[in-house]
């Protein structure tokens, strides 16, 4: 494979994988099926049940010509192959657009079939007929039901455009790439079953805990689902949602920025110099909680930092008295809430003695 091939496969297999998985910088440059295809798709404030009929629809019709897609652009990347005579091109080419016009052929084939009688046949329209029952006499009416509820701004609505969680009155919906999940509130059950810590987001300066939560309808015709959101966000989907839900044991739910901090509080501690208390000397319980041992202490380390600037850090003389988790509370307690991303990097006084400190200073006591 020589330059000029290698350089468009290459180019072409990113912009399809960019595409597919569609990243902000892509939302922002407009190149999405939803901002290219707008004027067709409609609103979906007005009709959501319908925009997302269309919008799976194409975007099956368009993912499907990708590889054909490539085949053609190879034909004008590197002509001295002769791609566009069939005749002449070599027999892993020939199979490569035969396969390329067969997927196409395909999806235009599934495509034709859900629009027969009004989409009756969409993957949307069967998830909506699972539940026709009293007072809806068709999935029409469904349909018009989960549109109302959507045009209503007291929804919960989170996530990427590839994978929204959208609560309304009565609906819990699940928007993907391909399909529209949808449960009745009054017949499912919501169980957290996983809890996931990301140290690094694209959207937040500060760690993220994701929670996974399965969303099991005892309507038969209704397959389970997954939906995932922020733990910042749980408190308002618990707000939102009249369905029960259930934890799954040894699952941590982080709600607040003080508890997130918590977690890479003790992390950086764990990073620190330990103490080795005295010999002679005991652990003495935290003089804030009570509960357990107080192990922690005031070491002033940082100065090595400091090199030839004077720290702003002093010498702690208290003895042992608190724990990582309530030293790690007065420590978050004593910042800007408003600029949780400055919070490592400050310096407070000690609870007991009003030595200012900083993350560096706090040793492990073992």
């Amino acid at each position: 494979m020589d330059s000029p091939e290698l350089s468009f496969t290459l180019a072409y297999v990113v912009f399809s994988l960019c595409f597919v998985f569609t990243p902000n910088e892509f939302r922002s440059a407009g190149l999405t099926i939803q901002n290219v295809f707008s004027s067709w798709l409609g609103s979906e404030d007005v009709g959501f049940i319908q925009y997302h009929v269309r919008r799976t629809s194409i975007t099956v019709l368009v993912h499907s010509a990708l590889p054909l897609g490539y085949y053609m652009g190879m034909c004008i990347a590197a002509p001295e192959k002769n791609l566009g005579y069939i005749h002449q091109v070599s027999d892993s080419w020939r199979a490569f657009l035969l396969l390329s016009l067969c997927i196409q052929l395909t999806s235009w084939t599934l495509v034709i079939y859900w629009s027969r009688r009004h989409w009756h046949n969409h993957p949307i329209s069967r998830a909506l007929q699972a539940h026709i029952q009293p007072p809806h006499p068709g999935w029409g009416s469904v349909a018009s039901s989960v549109n109302t509820e959507f045009r209503r701004i007291d929804k919960f609505a989170t996530g990427a455009p590839g994978a929204r969680v959208i609560v309304t009155d009565s609906w819990v919906l699940k928007v993907t790439t391909y399909h529209v999940y949808m449960a009745l509130q009054t017949d499912c059950h919501v169980t957290v079953t996983e809890s996931r810590q990301h140290q690094l987001t694209p959207d937040l300066a500060s760690p993220a805990q994701i929670l996974t939560l399965r969303v099991d309808s005892i309507n038969p015709a209704v397959r389970p689902f997954d939906i995932r959101l922020l733990s910042t966000e749980y408190a308002e989907l618990r707000e939102k949602l009249h369905a029960p839900i259930r934890n799954s044991p040894n699952v941590v739910i982080h709600q607040t920025m003080s508890e997130l901090f918590l977690e890479t509080f003790r992390a950086q501690v764990d990073l620190n110099q330990p103490y080795t208390l005295p010999s002679g000397q005991e652990v003495e319980p935290c003089i804030g909680c009570m509960q357990v041992p107080a192990n922690s202490k005031l070491v002033r380390l940082c100065q090595a930092e400091a090199a030839h600037n004077e720290s702003e850090c002093q010498q702690c003389f208290c003895r042992p008295m608190w724990c990582l988790s309530c030293l790690g509370r007065w420590f978050a307690s004593r910042q800007d809430q408003q600029r949780p991303e400055t919070w490592l990097s400050s310096r407070v006084p000690c609870p007991t003695c009003r030595a200012r400190f900083c993350i560096l200073d706090i040793c492990a006591v073992h």
